[in-house]
C-alpha cells in the first residue's frame, strides 16, 4: 500500500512541478512519477522536519524540490 501511495503522490508532485516550471518539459509518465518522488526526497533532506503524513509545507517543498531537479537536469544536459 505504501508503494501505491508513493506512486500516486509522486505523480501529483511531478505533475505540479512540470506545470509550475516555465517552459515545456518533455518527459514520460514514469519519469514524472520518479521526478515527484525525487522531489519529495530532496525536500525531506533539505528541510529535515521529521513529520509524518501530509502537510502543506511538505507538499510545497516537494514541488519545489522537483522543480530544482528539473533545473539541474536541464543544466546538465
Amino acid at each position: 500500500m505504501k508503494i501505491l501511495s508513493a506512486i500516486i503522490s509522486g505523480l501529483m508532485v511531478g505533475a505540479l512541478a512540470r506545470w509550475f516550471y516555465p517552459g515545456r518539459i518533455d518527459i514520460s509518465l514514469l519519469m514524472t512519477i520518479l521526478l515527484g518522488i525525487g522531489g519529495a526526497v530532496v525536500a525531506s533532506v533539505v528541510t529535515t522536519r521529521g513529520e509524518q503524513g501530509l502537510s502543506q509545507v511538505g507538499c510545497v517543498s516537494s514541488v519545489l524540490g522537483a522543480m530544482a531537479l528539473i533545473f539541474l537536469g536541464q543544466q546538465l544536459l
